[in-house]
């Protein structure tokens, strides 16, 4: 039974490790999307989320950070990729639809206040 336990806390401590190395995005698209409400532009690589200032100073680096309920998936609307990161106490959702480039975009804090945007697409 003990081997047992060990061997599910190595597996468990593995697959942690796993998630701070990297995001992985699967079918959502790649680019740069700009939201101009706050001069932020939201970077998605195949590997990692950025947030950006235009001219490429990080203002926000998800790569190492604990990320919960990551999930990309297919929906009415299009592609929707969600996920929470525990260090902002963010819920963020990102929505392609399939009919331009632009993204939407919903955060929902902690402490209830939500932000909904389009993102028009940069590159």
């Amino acid at each position: 039974m003990k081997k047992i336990l060990i061997v599910l806390l190595f597996l468990a401590a593995g697959t942690s490790l796993l998630w701070s190395e990297g995001l992985n995005l699967g079918k959502f698209p790649l680019g740069k999307w700009l939201d101009s409400r706050w001069n932020a532009v939201w970077e998605f690589s195949s590997d990692n989320i950025r947030i950006v200032d235009p001219a490429g100073s990080v203002y926000y680096d998800f790569k190492g950070k604990t990320i919960e309920n990551f999930s990309v998936k297919p929906s009415l609307k299009g592609v929707e990729l969600s996920f929470y990161c525990k260090e902002t106490g963010k819920k963020y959702t990102f929505t392609k639809p399939v009919t331009n480039l632009n993204l939407l975009m919903n955060i929902k804090t902690d402490t209830g206040n939500t932000y909904n945007v389009e993102l028009p697409f940069q590159k």
